[in-house]
């Protein structure tokens, strides 16, 4: 598929992919993989290894594996034989780096199709399997070097949209949900108008802040999360990715957006996407239902990638980042040995890897002050893992990586994310009641 239209699918398809996934019966696996660690994580030196057994589904399909480094550089092939019950797929972990594997069918014989493969745990059913593990994640660096002007780029955005009144303008939603009112949102930004949702708890007081980024695609936003989360007692802040009313399933938004101006850092439509973020910040801070303490960042996908922006970009109110799978970081990974992921900007134009660069989660994370969960799959392909933990690494201040050893992208496996399910959602009600998120960092 040509790049462009990768990117295009990837956006149009996502929020049905989600959908789909949540609905979907589980895929039969015929295979089990043991991690040698079951946390995943391994030290230089160590054998990353997993044993193979037959699943609760008997195998009907001969397999090969290939083991890559960061899901880029083949380092070992093979073939399973589980005829003795058993086999296993092993590798010294030579370097900082995660370990990718993909095992996939081979048809018994020349008779058989292809096409007929099923099972699986990477959410496809097509009889493809992955495993993934970390070596020395905490040592995982930048894949290039950060822009000498970067810090300078994005104040002088930032001081130009400060000169922008905001305008807020706001038009009452109706909600069934009790003890909510909601309204939409439309403020001027640089470039563009922020627009979404805002919703709070109807009896007077000052509340605690959540802000919700989204992920990719262009669809309307879920006004009745949104009124659940005002119910339990935030004042929340539901930002649209795009310059649309937060209900429309389209807007004017293209549907190629990530491939809109990706060689000129002045024309991405990362920009404003950004910069619409940093406004909804900027409008949130000036109500006097918020509680002036509080300010809960959160996403997936893309709306980690916006969150852990939104953390760098304005570093001094944010009180926690809670980012489930965030996109977007190291653009540059396919020049470096790292196998980058989406919004999948071709790494063969060198204009496209410069601008990249200048909204790259990695690059805004030095400037975080608050404390960040960041959950990974160690099997996503959209979010690779390894250009999270370069983003963690950066973090100045405590953060809490969640590996999810089993999780490909959200969208795809959503049934292996109760990991961060859990623990998000415990975040949140220890932020809501005026406590402090203490991450639980890697040992």
């Amino acid at each position: 598929m040509p790049r462009t239209r990768t990117c295009l699918a990837l956006a149009v398809l996502f929020a049905a992919a989600i959908s789909s996934a949540q609905r979907g019966a589980p895929v039969p696996e015929q295979l089990v993989f043991t991690p040698y660690h079951a946390t995943g994580i391994y030290d230089i030196g160590d054998t990353v290894g997993w044993t193979v057994t037959p699943g609760p589904v008997e195998p009907t399909y001969a397999y090969k594996w290939t083991v890559r480094r960061n899901n880029a550089a083949v380092l070992k092939e093979g073939k399973l034989d589980l005829s003795s019950g058993q086999d296993k797929i092993e590798i010294n972990g030579g370097a900082p780096e995660m370990i990718y594997v993909a095992i996939e069918p081979v048809a018994n014989s020349a008779a058989a199709n292809s096409t007929d493969f099923v099972g699986g745990n990477t959410g496809r059913n097509n009889g493809l399997y992955a495993v993934g593990a970390a070596v020395a994640p905490a040592k995982i660096g930048l894949a290039a070097p950060r822009p000498a002007d970067f810090d300078s780029f994005w104040s002088e955005k930032l001081a130009a949209q400060a000169k922008v009144p905001i305008n807020p303008a706001l038009t009452p939603v109706q909600t069934d949900t009790p003890g909510v009112e909601m309204d939409t949102f439309v403020l001027d930004a640089l470039g563009s108008k922020a627009q979404g949702y805002v919703a709070r708890p109807t009896k007077e007081g000052k509340y605690p802040a959540l802000v919700l980024l989204q992920y990719a695609g262009v669809y309307a936003l879920n006004a009745r999360s949104v009124a659940e989360s005002a119910a339990e007692g935030w004042l929340v802040i539901d930002v649209d990715a795009h310059d649309k009313l937060p209900s429309d399933p389209s807007g004017n938004a293209p549907r190629n957006y990530p491939i809109v101006g990706n060689t000129d850092r002045e024309k991405s439509y990362f920009l404003n996407m950004y910069l619409r973020d940093s406004r909804a910040l900027d409008y949130l801070m000036t109500r006097p239902d918020w509680d002036g303490q509080t300010i809960v960042l959160m996403g997936t996908s893309m709306g980690g990638q916006q969150a852990i922006v939104l953390a760098g970009l304005r570093p001094e109110k944010i009180t926690a980042v809670l980012a489930s799978v965030p996109s977007g970081a190291d653009t540059n990974g396919d020049l470096h040995g790292r196998k980058a992921g989406y919004p999948n900007w071709p790494s063969d134009d060198p204009e496209v890897m410069r601008t990249a660069l200048y909204f790259d989660p990695v690059n805004f994370a030095s400037r975080i002050k608050a404390p960040v969960l960041a959950a990974m799959g160690f099997i996503d392909t959209t979010s690779p893992p390894a250009g999270i933990w370069a983003a963690l690494n950066q973090i100045p201040v405590a953060k809490e990586p969640l590996p999810m050893i089993e999780s490909e992208h959200n969208n795809l496996t959503p049934r292996k994310e109760q990991n961060w399910d859990a623990r998000s959602k415990e975040l949140l009600g220890i932020l809501l009641n005026g406590g402090e998120f203490k991450p639980n960092e890697l040992k």
